[in-house]
């Protein structure tokens, strides 16, 4: 079966204000998030892709501007499927006030029984990716055959929750991984089970080192090095390193 690329946008400016930008429109690519889309093309440069599938929300459609100019031939699918998880009341708050609703301990202990205030489950969510992969998988193997290599271009909780589906762990456990903005997370799919190939690779190693600790008034990039240090993942996945 196919092997699939999974793109989460670059950095947006709702990241760097701190927000859980869920599906409010006009959330675009920072000027760090333009850089690290620019620098797409170079990066996969060496891949051979049979189709692009982007969820249609703008910082998505954005990170694959530069791809999709450096490759005319390369043709674009949107899905609904794999756009950001429906937050509805929570959708362009901020996480640093989130913290404190109790329906957060859940988010990040139970996820498969967290359910967003007007909004969707995380369940929900998975559920809808998941169906849409298997069903790309299937569309891309007939048309370009079973070493075809595709990508999809998403969003932090919808890629996690994906890896946890090829790694059979449950929902509940998938606040365990983090993709950075503009990582590359790579998929091979079997007839038998998927291999992980990679996982949030920037190329960027400078993330690993110690951050600094969070002044008393953290501010946005604070509170999330907080909030892993913590224990907890970053809902919406995180601005990455500075």
């Amino acid at each position: 079966m196919a092997t699939l690329i999974l793109v989460r946008h670059g950095r947006s400016t709702a990241n760097t204000a701190g927000l859980l930008a869920g599906w409010t429109p006009g959330v675009a690519l920072d000027e760090r998030g333009a850089e690290q889309a620019a620098a797409l093309p170079g990066r996969l440069a060496a891949v051979p892709l049979a189709a692009a599938v982007s969820s249609p929300l703008q910082r998505c459609r954005e990170t694959l501007a530069p791809l999709l100019a450096a490759r005319p031939e390369l043709e674009l699918h949107t899905d609904d499927r794999i756009g950001e998880c429906h937050y509805g009341d929570w959708s362009n708050r901020k996480l640093s006030e989130l913290s404190d609703e109790p329906l957060m301990k859940i988010v990040q202990q139970h996820p498969s029984a967290a359910a967003f205030p007007g909004g969707e489950s995380m369940r929900a969510m998975q559920a809808r990716a998941v169906d849409a992969v298997r069903e790309w998988n299937a569309r891309i193997e007939e048309e370009h055959g079973s070493d075809a290599v595709f990508l999809m271009c998403s969003h932090g909780d919808i890629i996690k929750s994906l890896v946890a589906d090829a790694l059979g762990m449950h929902l509940d456990l998938f606040q365990r991984i983090h993709v950075d903005p503009c990582s590359v997370t790579a998929v091979r799919y079997t007839p038998t089970r998927p291999f992980l190939l990679r996982l949030g690779d920037t190329g960027d190693f400078g993330s690993l080192a110690p951050r600094p600790a969070p002044a008393p008034d953290a501010g946005t990039a604070d509170f999330e090095s907080a909030t892993e240090d913590g224990g907890n993942g970053v809902v919406g996945g995180g601005a990455g390193a500075a």
